[in-house]
């Protein structure tokens, strides 16, 4: 007789405090971006650079993260809303075929990559005056971070689930909450804590390298690494994972994810390479700003 071995995930909405609830997502999205703060006010102080350009970092990378994956979604996945529902685009509502209040329910994390490494470039050049490869050496730390906090949300929210398991798989976990456009409710592969714990251990590697090795003072090495792992953890769990929306692009059996995970890959390596060119010593490093 076959054991039935998967886990039900079925969690309530949020915590409710009185008249509110705090939806878990957004718990999470918080909890990114505070724990994110807290590191890279460490990481200044390690530095030696003033704590006044914590700040603006945070609120640039912010609007960055948000804006860039949301319009990241949308061309990349649901390029019908900029004729169907264009203010729903940039606002966390819907307004047809009624109007409601939605939060922004569809980001895509190729978006948010971009639109962060230009709100960047500009706190680079315009607010630190930096080279942008120490700014991202940095920034990378905590992305990796941060985007475990965001999968665990999309977890509590049973979204950006994984293809059918097998039921006796000690993977599998069923998803009583998954929208429709997933197809039956079936058992899954819980595919949003393979990404958090890819991310996770990829944010460890990242803080060892930085507090135990020189490689901080070869500016963009660290961030290389970073592309390189980041997008391939996320290419290797495509292939367990639902298709997010419309395909955008596909080609030779691989997903729209997949495909655009590749130029950062590729990207991670030139900057590896252009690290080697890119070194500074301890004191310029520290040099305060």
């Amino acid at each position: 007789m076959l054991t039935l071995l998967y886990t039900t995930w079925d969690p309530s909405t949020g915590i409710h405090l009185g008249p509110v609830t705090l939806h878990y997502y957004s718990l999470m999205f918080i909890l990114a971006f505070g724990l994110g703060y807290v590191i890279m006010s460490k990481i200044f102080k390690i530095d030696n650079v003033n704590q006044k350009y914590v700040e603006p970092l945070f609120t640039w990378t912010l609007v960055g993260t948000i804006l860039g994956a949301r319009l990241g979604h949308v061309i990349f996945y649901q390029p019908e809303l900029f004729t169907e529902d264009f203010w729903s685009v940039f606002l966390p509502i819907q307004t047809k075929p009624e109007f409601k209040f939605t939060g922004f329910s569809g980001l895509a994390s190729h978006g948010a990559t971009i639109a962060v490494i230009l709100t960047t470039l500009y706190y680079s050049y315009k607010i630190i005056r930096k080279n942008p490869f120490w700014v991202y050496d940095r920034v990378g730390i905590v992305v990796a971070l941060g985007g475990t906090f965001v999968r665990i949300g999309n977890f509590f929210n049973s979204e950006i689930i994984g293809k059918p398991a097998p039921e006796d798989s000690p993977f599998a976990v069923l998803f009583p909450q998954q929208s429709s456009e997933y197809g039956a409710i079936v058992a899954r592969y819980p595919t949003q804590l393979f990404e958090a714990a890819g991310y996770f251990l990829l944010f460890i590697l990242l803080w060892i390298l930085y507090r135990y090795t020189n490689k901080k003072y070869q500016q963009g090495w660290l961030f290389g690494v970073f592309f390189i792992l980041l997008w391939a953890i996320r290419f290797f769990v495509e292939f367990l994972k639902e298709p997010q929306g419309d395909e955008f692009i596909q080609f030779a059996g691989l997903n729209t994810g997949q495909i655009l995970s590749i130029p950062f890959m590729l990207a991670g390596v030139v900057i590896m390479f252009y690290s080697k060119n890119n070194k500074i010593t301890e004191e310029e490093n520290g040099k305060p700003v």
